[in-house]
């Protein structure tokens, strides 16, 4: 055996020689993994500004030196790249989506909290998007609770204040457009907290925006949408 199990770790041999550099890769390889941190799971190339022992997630079609890694994780080591397969049961933050994804064995899932035996989860997962705001007496945000999910709310900011002829706004979608909050500000930096009683969305849903008193000129506000879903058994 010259590696371990779980992290395949590589195992000093026998009077080995520079005993040093098989203890320094295992060192390397667990400071990436444990607390294991993705900055991404969707870049197809390897990004040319990296950091030593920073960690991918490769996704399918990678090209140059991930081509052939699909699935694995790409750690930068030694001015190289190392690669190791994820296991069931592992998590990992991921920095570019934000979430904190779950290894079902096969693939992520993102924002996974549960995994039985048979494939069935529970996933949670906060969607983040800016909306920039155009002219207009509604605004469509291009934010989506996606179909058969619950919903929990919506939170946002604004970050390029809100300007018009209207005196405020209202959150909602286009059976309620003010579900999640009315009487909303527009100066940089007002907040959006819109707990909602969860309920199912059944066709894929999304945020729109309404000026109270009159249209809307400019400015943009950061959306993020809070819902759970619910992952089916593999099929057999």
């Amino acid at each position: 055996m010259t590696d371990t199990t779980n992290l395949t770790l590589p195992l000093l041999a026998a009077s080995q020689a520079q005993k040093h550099v098989t203890v320094n890769e295992a060192l390397t390889r667990l400071d990436g993994v444990v607390q294991l941190r993705l900055r991404s799971r969707s870049l197809t190339m390897p990004p040319g500004a990296v950091l030593e022992g920073e960690c991918f997630g490769v996704p399918p079609g990678a090209v140059n030196d991930w081509a052939g890694h699909e699935g694995e994780i790409a750690q930068y080591s030694g001015g190289g790249w190392a690669f190791f397969a994820p296991q069931r049961g592992w998590r990992a933050f991921v920095d570019d989506a934000g979430s904190c994804d779950l290894h079902d064995g096969s693939t992520w899932r993102a924002g996974g909290m549960t995994l039985s035996p048979g494939g069935g989860g529970i996933a949670v997962q906060s969607v983040e998007a800016d909306v920039v705001i155009g002219a207009g007496a509604t605004v469509s945000s291009g934010l989506f609770f996606p179909a058969r999910s619950i919903v929990l709310g919506v939170t946002g900011r604004v970050t390029d204040a809100i300007t018009g002829a209207l005196t405020d706004w209202r959150l909602g979608d286009a059976t309620s457009d003010d579900r999640y909050g009315n009487g909303l500000g527009m100066a940089l930096n007002s907040w959006i907290r819109g707990p909602a009683n969860p309920f199912i969305v059944w066709a894929d849903t999304e945020l729109r925006l309404t000026g109270n008193g009159g249209d809307f000129a400019g400015g943009t506000v950061k959306l993020v949408a809070h819902y759970v879903s619910l992952a089916i058994p593999d099929a057999v």
